[in-house]
């Protein structure tokens, strides 16, 4: 019999509110981003992936997520004991055979769909990237998170292959003897940069907040954190350091598109992201307790939400950078 809390422990397990903003990044990036750098050429160099294709590659990226977060949460069973241990679903509402058994499920469909859009687009490259992002997740959750900054790298390049992956299936060597379809696909290939640096920044920032807030249960179960191998000054230099040159490119970036007088893109940028960015540089360093630690994760994903929507003013933009 299926337990009454069993399918909202579920949705927790998969971590439902970072699968909607996965799939609202890719949303944003390719309505506002992708498809209006094509669509001012002419159609018959328009955009290789359609529609119903997006959907099946952000419904893989999503299944993979789902199944990375449970594998983490199946490995990770003693350590949230001590750290989380009011949110505990694996073992205490869906045992861990039904754990790993959805998380192949959701893994096998991501990486068959992925395989079918190679297949369909005629690129080699989305099915394997889709294995790929299989085995680091189920590595990460294995081994890498335990060892010093190697798993705060990982995902973070993991968050920053949410909006790359767009751009590599856009991607064809054959095509770039095209003009218009290589202008086209510059235009995208310096928005994917500028996303994908900034998600990479913020969400290796986050992931050390987060072992900063962790630290009792990494450092009782032997997991080399940084918070744990350094000590928590030292990993709040490291997040103050990479937060410092974020906002530092956000401001040298607000110069450059003055340009272009993008003064919504400006105002909303600085009282959206180099703002809080600064309230959290002010906070950080103040913080101690596992509390404020987890205030702050929180902070720095409203940050990275502010700047995901950021890509709604580029929809009308994209025609202006060459």
């Amino acid at each position: 019999m299926i337990k009454s809390n069993a399918v909202p422990a579920f949705f927790r397990l998969v971590r439902w509110p970072n699968l909607l903003f996965i799939a609202l990044t890719q949303s944003l990036f390719y309505s506002c981003i992708l498809i209006p750098s094509f669509n001012q050429d002419r159609p018959v160099h328009g955009n290789i992936l359609q529609l119903a294709d997006f959907l099946l590659l952000s419904l893989s990226s999503v299944l993979i997520a789902a199944a990375g977060y449970i594998i983490n949460d199946y490995f990770d069973l003693h350590i949230d004991r001590v750290n989380k241990p009011g949110k505990i679903v694996v073992e205490k509402i869906i045992k861990r055979r039904w754990a790993i058994i959805w998380h192949w499920i959701l893994s096998g469909t991501g990486i068959a769909i992925g395989f079918y859009l190679s297949w369909k687009t005629r690129n080699i490259f989305i099915g394997p990237s889709n294995l790929l992002c299989v085995l680091l997740l189920w590595f990460y959750s294995t081994t890498f998170k335990k060892k010093l900054l190697i798993g705060n790298l990982l995902i973070s390049f993991l968050t920053a292959w949410v909006i790359g992956v767009l751009y590599l299936c856009e991607f064809r060597l054959h095509r770039f003897v095209d003009p218009e379809f290589h202008g086209a696909l510059s235009r995208v290939y310096k928005f994917a940069v500028l996303y994908a640096s900034f998600a990479f920044i913020i969400s290796l920032v986050r992931e050390v907040v987060k072992d900063m807030e962790d630290m009792e249960g990494d450092a009782r179960y032997g997991c080399r954190t940084m918070p744990v191998v350094w000590g928590l000054n030292a990993a709040k230099f490291f997040c103050v350091s990479w937060l410092m040159v974020l906002v530092i490119a956000l401001i040298l970036l607000q110069f450059y598109i003055l340009q272009y007088k993008w003064w919504l893109v400006i105002a909303f940028t600085c009282f959206g992201v180099i703002y809080p960015i600064l309230r959290i540089l002010k906070n950080l360093t103040q913080a101690a307790e596992p509390a404020q630690f987890h205030r702050l994760s929180r902070m720095i994903k409203a940050v990275m939400l502010m700047g995901i929507l950021s890509m709604i003013f580029f929809k009308y933009y994209t025609s202006w950078i060459e």
